[in-house]
Order: C-alpha cells, then sequence, then structure tokens
C-alpha cells in the first residue's frame, strides 16, 4: 500500500515513523528544506515541494497512492491538497478509491465536514481534529495521582499507564495467574507491559511482574482509576465529585475545556485578559451555563487571584497559546494552592518535562493527532486505533463481531483467543443507538455486532484481523 504524507512537521514525521514499522510503500512532501532533511532520516521517499501542487502529487505516485494525507499545520493548505490529490488520482487512472485525511482546526470547517460538504466541495474523506481527544485525556487523567497516561477510548473506556509501586509486593515475583486468585471480583485487566531494557509484552497468565514494570490497564468509567492504582501500590488522593476548576484563558482550547468540565458537573471559572475574548465566551451557548463564571483579568495578578480565593480552587488549566506561558500560569496557580495542574501541550518533549516539575497531567496534541490519523488509515480495523505512549509496540485496535466471527453468541473464556491477544473492552449499541463499554469478563457473552477492543503487539494487527474475519 503507498501512502502520501502531507506535511513533515511533527504530526508527518511521527506518523512516517509508526507507519515504517507496518512496511508500507512511504512518500513524504514538504516545502520546508529543514523538514525535509529530517524526513531523510525515515524509510520513505522524501520530495521538497507543495503539496498544493500537481506536479509534486504526480512525483509521489498518487495514482498507485491508497492513502492521502494532509497534515500540515495550515487547515487551507490541507483541504487544497485533498482537492488537488483527488483530482490527478482521477486524471492519472488511478484504480479503486483514494482515501483522503486531512487535520483540521478550524471549528467551521469541522462543522462543514461534519454537513457532508466538504466531502463533496474537497474530497475529504475523514478529517482529524485532536483538540476534542486531547481535553478528554487531560480531564480524565487529573482524577488520579501517578498516571503516565489516559487513553480514551470512548463510551466510558480508557486505557491507564503507570508504574508497579514497590508496596505491591504481593502481585510480582509470582505467575499472573496464580496472583488472580487473590481477587474476588478480578484483577485489574492489565493490557500491555514494559520491563527497562526489554521488549514490551502483552501478560500471560505464566507472566511474572516486577516493581517497577510501566503497566497498561483497561477500566471502564472514571470511578475505576483510582482502585486500579491502590491495587498496583500507588497512595492516590480524593477527588470532589463537582469540582472547582479554573481555566487561564478564554480561546478555543479554553473553552472547549469549560464546556468537558461542565459536563461532567464542575464548577468553572475563566480568566481572560482580553475583554473581546471574555465577552465572546460569555456570549457563547456555554456561556449561560449556571456553572460557568467568566472574569476578565489578568491571571497573573495576584489580587485578581485572591479575590476569587484561587487557593479553594481543585484544578487549574491554561489554555493559552503558547506552550511556556501556559507552563508558568499552572506553576503560579500550583504554588497559590491549586493540588491538580493540567497542560496540553504542543512540543512532545516538554510533557515529560512538565511532570518533573510537578504539574500534575499533560498531554502531547500531535500525539493525539498521530493516533487519530491512523484510526483512520486502518479503516478496515472499524473503530479506534491507538499507539500507547508508554508502553511501545502494543497497540489498541477495534474490531467488530460478525456473523463469520467463529466467536459469535459465546461466552468471552470459550472465544479461545490467544495469548498474544488481550481483549480490553467491549462494546454495544442499546435501542437507542448509543454505546457503552463493558468489560471483557469470561462469562460475558459476544453479540453479533459488538465491537471487540482488543491489545496485541504491531506486529500482530493483521493476525488479530483474521481471526475476526475483517
Amino acid at each position: 500500500m503507498r501512502i502520501i504524507i502531507g506535511g513533515a512537521g511533527r504530526v508527518g514525521i511521527a506518523l512516517a515513523k509508526s507507519l515504517a514499522n507496518d512496511k508500507y510503500d512511504l512518500v513524504v512532501i514538504d516545502n520546508d528544506s529543514r523538514a525535509v532533511a529530517t524526513a531523510q532520516g525515515l524509510d520513505c521517499l522524501v520530495i521538497h515541494g507543495s503539496i498544493t501542487s500537481r506536479q509534486k502529487l504526480l512525483e509521489a505516485g498518487i495514482a498507485n497512492a491508497e492513502v492521502f494525507v494532509a497534515a500540515t499545520p495550515s487547515d487551507e493548505a490541507n483541504l487544497i491538497a485533498c482537492a488537488m490529490a483527488e483530482h490527478a488520482y482521477v486524471a492519472e487512472g488511478g484504480k479503486g478509491v483514494l482515501s483522503s485525511i486531512c487535520r483540521l482546526r478550524d471549528s467551521n470547517y469541522i462543522d462543514e465536514f461534519r454537513n457532508g460538504n466538504l466531502t463533496k466541495w474537497a474530497n475529504v474523506d475523514h478529517v482529524v481534529n485532536p483538540l476534542r481527544g486531547a481535553i478528554g485525556r487531560l480531564n480524565a487523567g487529573l482524577r488520579s495521582t501517578d498516571l503516565e497516561e489516559v487513553v480514551n477510548f470512548e463510551d466510558d473506556a480508557y486505557v491507564l499507564e503507570f508504574d508497579i509501586a514497590p508496596t505491591a509486593r504481593n502481585l510480582v515475583a509470582r505467575p499472573l495467574g496464580e496472583v488472580k486468585e487473590d481477587f474476588v471480583h478480578g484483577l485489574p485487566n492489565i493490557v500491555g507491559v514494559k520491563r527497562e531494557g526489554q521488549k514490551s509484552f502483552i501478560p500471560t497468565d505464566e507472566s511474572i511482574l516486577e516493581i517497577g514494570d510501566r503497566i497498561a490497564v483497561a477500566v471502564v468509567g472514571l470511578d475505576n482509576f483510582n482502585p486500579a492504582l491502590i491495587t498496583f501500590g500507588h497512595e492516590v488522593t480524593s477527588f470532589p465529585e463537582h469540582p472547582k476548576v479554573v481555566i487561564v484563558g478564554a480561546t478555543q482550547n479554553g473553552t472547549k475545556m469549560a464546556e468537558d468540565w461542565l459536563n461532567h458537573e464542575a464548577h468553572v471559572t475563566v480568566l481572560e485578559r482580553d475583554l473581546n475574548l471574555a465577552n465572546e465566551l460569555s456570549g457563547s451557548s456555554i456561556g449561560g451555563h449556571p456553572n460557568l463564571e467568566v472574569i476578565h483579568g489578568d491571571h497573573l495578578d495576584r489580587e485578581v487571584l485572591a479575590e476569587i480565593s484561587i487557593e479553594k480552587f481543585d484544578v487549574a488549566l491554561s489554555a493559552l497559546s503558547d506552550d511556556h506561558a501556559n507552563i508558568a500560569a499552572v506553576l503560579l496557580l500550583s504554588d497559590l494552592g491549586v493540588p491538580h495542574t493540567g497542560l496540553m501541550l504542543n512540543d512532545a518533549d516538554l510533557v515529560k518535562v512538565t511532570q518533573r516539575m510537578g504539574i500534575s497531567f499533560a498531554v502531547d496534541r500531535h500525539r493525539v493527532a498521530v493516533s487519530n490519523i491512523l484510526t483512520h488509515i486502518y479503516q478496515s480495523t472499524s473503530g479506534h486505533f491507538s499507539l500507547l505512549a508508554e508502553i511501545p509496540n502494543v497497540v489498541g485496535i477495534t474490531l467488530k463481531v460478525t456473523e463469520k466471527a467463529k466467536f459469535a453468541g459465546k461466552q468471552v473464556r470459550d472465544a479461545n483467543f490467544p495469548d498474544w491477544l488481550r481483549p480490553a473492552f467491549i462494546k454495544r449499541q442499546n435501542l437507542s443507538g448509543s454505546w457503552s463499554s463493558l468489560e471483557p469478563r469470561p462469562d460475558e457473552l459476544l453479540l453479533e455486532n459488538d465491537r471487540v477492543v482488543v491489545f496485541c503487539l504491531r506486529e500482530k494487527v493483521s493476525e488479530a484481523q483474521k481471526r475476526f474475519k475483517v
């Protein structure tokens, strides 16, 4: 399969590195000579030029491509490139269908896509806007201590990544099958393990865990975050049912953050030094929410912070456009007594730095974008595709239970899943059309049209698909 990636920025390079493991025929196009120089270290064809140039698309072999990804920072360039790629594909006699994936930031364009217009105007098949997913990860990750990463699989399904603490000695040095016998209600579902100096692996009943192992645990519901952490030796602090949240910046990001917290019954205060932005949020669809307060003031002004009694807030977030300004803002609020602080960052290298600073949780937006793009590239998996941040080479994919699958109608214990394939969640649609997540307990039935989220090593993805008759 030939995949053409338009844009060799952080997202494009990370995407190319991820796909290189699957031996695709990759082509990267970018008009920035520095980005091109970086991309040349990858095992792919690199072309210097604009992604909106028909000639460059022809050089990239657009007629033989199956997927075109427009991943530059410019929404307009990405839209034009998708339209140009489709036209060039047809004009050059491309056989089959070209799938176009467009990275967009502007909410107006997102609405146009949802209304079906971008498919008509620009031949865009899939749109990637990582903001929603990043906010979901951030707001979930702030609810518990000691989490390295939270991956949201939607419908109340999460995968938590953290280390086994030294106090969890009852769980180590013996086979997992034996450990499970100690838990009346079941040991939390471990779907991946990474040990220092060794390759990641999918645990089996014969696997033996060690103190310090980085593990990925699948849980259903926010209320199960802390029990999972406690099981593996972590001390946790309680998180209020209706937290007080302060957000610095009434930007698009800040507005979306506020909306998500309001949906989870939080009390939200937004600080904005720009009067126009503050008024815009106040007049928006959520501006009249009884749990939202918008304050025009400088977040660096300690008198303003004293007036709102900043020390009584549970969570502090910053939604400014600059990573360093965001870090400075939440560090100040932390110093003034806010116990939980969070950030969405554009620079992946800063995520680890902020953890060492004492900031509770940070999310790399670019990694969320890559995961979303991979979901669409692996569209035959009929659902969410996600890389684990802290456990390399372990991925989660969503597969549909069809009538062709031998285990349709059977209990999980009778599905005969191999040791290298770990079920994490069962997604089931109810009569109203909404989806819910179930734990894959041994006695749970696998019904036709269910979606099963499974974890395996990257090289086993095709085998996993075959088992589900994809």
